[in-house]
C-alpha cells in the first residue's frame, strides 16, 4: 500500500501558528462598537426564546435593534469619509 502525501507545500501555516496582523487588530478594534451591539441584541433575542413576549422584552430588542443600526451608520459615514479624503 502506497501513502497519500501532499505534493505541494501547504501555503499557509498551521492554524495555531497564525496571530493577526496590526491591520486585522485595527479593523477588528474599529468594529468593536457593532461587535458589542449586535451581542446585545442576540442577548435580548435569546431572553425571549422560552417565555412569551413582554412589553419590556420587545422594548429591549426594539433599543437593540436601533442601536445596532446607529453603529452601522456611524461606520458607514466613517468609512465614506476616509475614502473621500475627509473632505465632505
Amino acid at each position: 500500500m502506497e501513502p497519500i502525501v501532499a505534493l505541494q507545500a501547504p501555503v499557509t501555516g498551521a492554524d495555531g501558528e497564525r496571530e493577526p496582523t496590526l491591520a486585522e487588530l485595527d479593523a477588528i478594534e474599529e468594529e468593536l462598537p457593532l461587535i458589542l451591539a449586535e451581542v446585545d441584541l442576540l442577548d435580548a433575542h435569546i431572553t425571549t426564546l422560552d417565555r412569551p413576549l413582554t412589553e419590556l422584552d420587545a422594548q429591549r430588542i426594539r433599543r437593540a435593534r436601533n442601536r445596532v443600526l446607529a453603529v452601522r451608520r456611524d461606520l458607514a459615514n466613517r468609512a465614506s469619509t476616509a475614502l473621500a479624503g475627509g473632505a465632505a
